[in-house]
């Protein structure tokens, strides 16, 4: 294949070298003059371990060209890689200067060529960019339309700086935001051959998976930093604690806890971060993140009071209570505090929880409910299809198959859902549905 890079920082150098190496023929392209001149003489333009005799190696091979000519690049490749920066604007905000030059040229390029091109952004874009902002500029200048003489994709990156050869050769997974077939077979060309799993997703969906995994990343560095200032204020090994922490993938290392959903609540999680926040506060360690963390659970709550409120609806039936599916477990339950802010807003509540019998709650589990929700007798109703029946509006707070069949069976084209659970399709037949946040 003959590929196009455009940007020959980390990234674009990298992959110059990398796809020569497999055989490819690659053209570079960078307004750094300094940078293609290095290039043409076998030297690296960026510092990186494992670089210097790599593109020493590629550039003796006579596959890899350089250029400052967009329009050349692209009249000469099949695909374009573009791997231009995307720093931050003063107001915190991207800087896309660079890739909308870039796409205005391209654009320009393409109007030249008979022959359809394949464009991939590897630059970190926010959500919407390649759909939004660079394809009408490109159709633009071009004349011609995405999905029909040309074809844009998004394929985040997950290259380290230390590390970048290695990461290229060994990826955690390749994904391509492509929205045909014919440019994902095309990457999948390039790109299937290397020890992981090719999967192909919206565009939309690749820009926003590089920005939580770039989050995320900074938040596991950020909770192991805070962890560690506790930890030496208490006299405690940090290293040993989340060599501990890191044993356990099952929960902690693992998918458990990283799907959208309704907030958390129970007799532990809350509890817990709470007391950290005090041992921390009394020891006199900033833990922002940690101390963050509640109060972004609250946001969650408070938009599904709004999400409800905001329906119309007077009569609106609970079903769960507990906070979460298979417990009868109230305590600090997410759905009590939604119940106790609706009722105190006038609205007409009806409950029904599979697991939860009032006669059967003891101890602490009785206390909260009498306390948070004192008449509580008056709203439990113990068949799912009186609840729904009773209801114009009716929240899902628990999943389950009891649940899933009762839903089935009474729900009505005369009602509206909010769903907290990410139900099962065809679970609401004609009932008119809105998640949280889906």
């Amino acid at each position: 294949m003959i590929i196009s890079i455009f940007g020959l920082g980390y990234v674009g150098a990298v992959s110059l070298a990398c796809l020569s190496r497999d055989g490819h023929r690659v053209i570079g392209v960078d307004i750094d003059r300094t940078k293609l001149q290095l290039i043409a003489e076998g030297k690296t333009p960026v510092v990186e371990e494992g670089m210097v005799d790599l593109m020493k190696s590629v550039a003796a091979s006579g596959r890899v060209s350089v250029t400052a000519d967009v329009h050349q690049a692209v009249a000469d490749s099949d695909l374009s890689l573009v791997c231009v920066g995307t720093p931050s604007a003063a107001n915190g905000s991207q800087d896309q200067g660079a890739v909308l030059r870039l796409a205005e040229s391209m654009g320009q390029a393409l109007a030249r060529k008979s022959r359809p091109h394949v464009i991939v952004f590897r630059s970190t874009l926010v959500p919407g960019t390649v759909e939004d902002v660079l394809r009408p500029i490109i159709e633009k200048h071009s004349g011609k339309k995405d999905g029909v003489d040309f074809h844009l994709c998004f394929q985040p990156e997950f290259l380290r700086e230390g590390s970048s050869i290695r990461d290229y050769d060994k990826p955690p997974f390749t994904i391509v935001g492509a929205n045909h077939e014919a440019p994902a077979d095309q990457l999948r060309a390039l790109f299937g051959h290397l020890p992981c799993q090719f999967i192909r997703t919206s565009v939309r969906a690749a820009e926003m998976m590089k920005y939580c995994c770039n989050n995320f990343h900074a938040l596991k560095i950020t909770f192991a930093n805070e962890t560690a200032r506790l930890c030496s204020a208490l006299g405690v090994d940090a290293f040993e604690v989340m060599d501990l922490v890191c044993q356990d993938t099952q929960l902690n290392i693992s998918k458990a806890y990283l799907k959208p959903g309704f907030a958390f609540g129970g007799s532990c999680l809350p509890k817990d971060l709470r007391a950290t926040q005090y041992l921390a506060k009394m020891r006199d360690v900033e833990v922002p993140m940690l101390s963050a963390i509640l109060e972004s659970n609250e946001v969650h709550l408070e938009q599904a009071v709004q999400k409800v409120l905001a329906s119309g609806k007077r009569r609106v039936g609970f079903v769960g209570l507990s906070f979460k599916t298979g417990t009868d477990d109230l305590r600090e339950s997410p759905l009590v505090t939604l119940a106790e802010r609706l009722l105190g807003k006038g609205l007409q509540l009806t409950i029904y929880d599979p697991e939860v019998h009032l006669s059967q709650l003891l101890g602490a589990n009785r206390n909260y409910i009498e306390r948070h929700l004192p008449h509580i007798g008056q709203l439990v109703r113990g068949d799912i299809r009186e609840v729904v029946a009773e209801s114009e509006l009716v929240v899902v707070g628990i999943g389950g198959e009891a649940v899933v069949q009762g839903l089935k069976q009474c729900l009505t084209s005369a009602h509206e859902v909010l769903d907290l659970t990410h139900l099962p399709p065809g679970t609401t037949g004609a009932a008119r549905v809105s998640g949280l946040n889906w």
